[in-house]
């Protein structure tokens, strides 16, 4: 018998906000701690920010969504920002 994880994230749905806002939360406070290094920071905030750009773009997102994914899309821009200083 197996067991459905709750977390797991069915195919062609949208990623939850709340795992991507802790994917870039996390990336700041690593960066912050200097438990990662930049270039991988850089990286991982490539991705997000192409994956939140996507989103954004999608024709099919409900408006209320699309708020907070391009608030998020933005937070993950000044944190690229702030790595590239």
């Amino acid at each position: 018998m197996t067991r459905d994880d709750p977390d797991k994230q069915k195919t062609g749905e949208q990623p939850d906000l709340e795992h991507l806002d802790a994917a870039v939360t996390h990336v700041d406070q690593m960066v912050s701690s200097g438990n990662i290094a930049v270039s991988a920071a850089r990286g991982i905030l490539y991705s997000l920010i192409e994956t939140l750009g996507a989103l954004v773009g999608d024709p099919d997102l409900p408006e209320h969504a699309r708020s907070g994914y391009e608030g998020l899309l933005e937070t993950a821009r000044e944190l690229r920002v702030k790595l590239d200083r």
